[in-house]
């Protein structure tokens, strides 16, 4: 039997309150757990998401408000402990690197690679980036020509000089490992590109030893090294012991749960995962995670989202006025291929918005009228598997020849980690099955009520099956479907999505989504 399925967020720095790229890894997240879970319904997902609390930026953030930084951490990481209730994410573990048990973890790592002589005192002069929490080499950084400060290639974050005394890890050990991890192992790394870019870095430029900890006089906001309380472990080389934490790491060191099977993380993160921690993996004699799914970003206007330009769009406020599934579905509609940065727009997410409940809540509601039912109840009585033996032609019969291909779309997009195109899939057949009814008309006294039974049944059916493979983009609107259509708690896996299998019960017609609420200006 697999173990469990193991997935992980970022864990989010709350120097701010969350923001739409925030939502977008959660969702993400939260798409391939809830779908492994209809997948596999008695293997264990274990979900873990959480808040980065340590580092120079929380630091500066706090001494700028005039609060302790235990005080600003407390209050914005409930932010996003509330983001995750309000999105309907379904983590299993909520984890604060403030934790008496992470600092545990991490001071066990430490001890075990410097108990290897992998970590070393030396002197890093270079460039950091306070707002990245990053230190860069010169050829990391450029000189915008509108700015005397020099800017991170790779983020656009400012840095500054730095020289200081400070422990390094001995990642240049791990170069030809790395490397050879990477160029045999496909599908460590999604989208493809990323992989392509890191192998070409691991093969063209030499990794240098990176740095893990700051003189306790610049950094006094996080964990002190082990045995040298003069000196803050580096904000990175913590955060990333946090998914060994989640596990119970150390006590359950040999546990089932390592490695994860999915690490959602941002674009610009990819090095700090792709890198550093599976170097530190390595040097513990533990196996790295099987895929990196790193997304890109959301922007606004084609520009990226700044609180100082005034464009950050609110999480909060978007699922109060859409509902939280409208705002789920647009961010898998949209931004569920990864490759590319997306533009953040209400106008985009108004039409996805109307899309589904188009799609799916007026067509339940049109299959359910009271019309409908009065004419399927004069034909004699039918079930949709003695349906089946008859053969369906024209619109119908198109209808449930997609149906029937419907599992196993769904199941390959998303084994290729196609969110978008397994969303494709599922509306596609919505969108047929509205123009069948449409074309069918069972509400007309022009067609037959057996006719009207035909159109009826395989509505129901279509229902049931793209209900279930909905449950992990729009659960709550599934959920409420598949109540209102009856079917068993226990017929709601992706094994029942075959065509006839599962069964319909009293049918009731209800709302399937929130309502929107009035968007500032009038409009709906």
């Amino acid at each position: 039997m697999d173990k469990p399925f193991y997935i992980t967020t970022p864990i989010f720095y709350p120097n701010a309150a969350p923001h739409i790229g925030h939502l977008y890894s959660l969702v993400t997240a939260d798409i391939f757990a809830r779908f492994t879970r209809i997948s596999e319904p008695d293997r264990q997902v274990h979900f873990l998401t959480g808040t980065d609390e340590h580092g120079l930026k929380i630091q500066k953030a706090a001494k700028d408000r005039g609060i302790e930084p235990s005080v600003l951490c407390d209050a914005l990481s409930e932010q996003f402990r509330r983001l995750g209730t309000r999105a309907n994410i379904s983590n299993t573990v909520f984890l604060r690197t403030t934790e008496a048990r992470h600092r545990g973890a991490v001071e066990h790592v430490w001890r075990v690679l410097a108990a290897q002589d992998l970590i070393y005192k030396g002197t890093y002069s270079g460039w950091y980036s306070i707002s990245d929490e990053c230190f860069y080499t010169d050829s990391q950084i450029t000189y915008p020509p509108s700015s005397l400060t020099p800017v991170s290639i790779e983020t656009g974050s400012a840095v500054e000089w730095s020289s200081e005394s400070n422990y390094k890890f001995r990642l240049s050990s791990f170069q030809e490992r790395l490397l050879d991890y990477y160029t045999a192992n496909p599908r460590s790394i999604y989208p493809s590109a990323h992989r392509e870019g890191l192998i070409n870095t691991l093969k063209n430029e030499p990794l240098d030893d990176l740095s893990i900890s700051r003189p306790r006089e610049r950094l006094n906001w996080g964990i002190p090294v082990p045995g040298d309380m003069s000196h803050t472990m580096y904000v990175w080389f913590d955060a990333l012991t946090v998914y060994l934490t989640g596990i119970g790491f150390p006590i359950e060191r040999q546990g089932s749960l390592w490695p994860p099977n999915i690490q959602v993380i941002g674009k610009d993160i990819v090095r700090f995962h792709a890198l550093y921690l599976p170097a530190m993996l390595l040097a513990m004699g533990m196996p790295l995670s099987h895929t990196l799914l790193a997304h890109a970003h959301w922007t606004a206007q084609q520009r990226k989202m700044s609180k100082s330009i005034g464009n950050v769009a609110d999480p909060f406020d978007a699922m109060d006025t859409w509902g939280v599934d409208a705002v789920r579905f647009y961010m898998a509609r949209v931004g569920g291929r990864f490759r590319d940065d997306v533009d953040w727009s209400p106008e985009q997410l108004e039409k996805h918005a109307d899309e589904i409940r188009s799609l799916l809540g007026n067509f339940f509601l049109r299959i359910t009228s009271r019309t409908i039912q009065k004419r399927v109840a004069s034909a004699p009585q039918l079930t949709f598997v003695q349906l089946l033996d008859q053969p369906l032609n024209g619109p119908n019969g198109d209808v449930l020849s997609s149906l029937r291909n419907l599992k196993g779309r769904v199941e390959q997009c998303m084994e290729k980690f196609e969110v978008g195109d397994a969303l494709d899939a599922i509306i596609l057949v919505l969108r047929e099955a509205n123009g069948a009814l449409t074309h069918t008309a069972p509400w007309s006294t022009q067609n037959s009520p057996e006719a009207a039974q035909v159109s009826y049944l395989l509505s129901l059916e279509v229902l049931r099956v793209t209900g279930i493979c909905l449950q992990p983009f729009i659960p709550e609107a599934a959920r409420n479907l598949l109540d209102a259509l009856g079917v068993p708690k226990t017929e709601r896996s992706m094994d029942f999505t075959a065509v006839g299998k599962g069964n319909v019960g009293g049918v009731k017609g209800v709302k399937l989504f929130e309502g929107k609420r009035e968007r500032a200006g009038g409009g709906q």
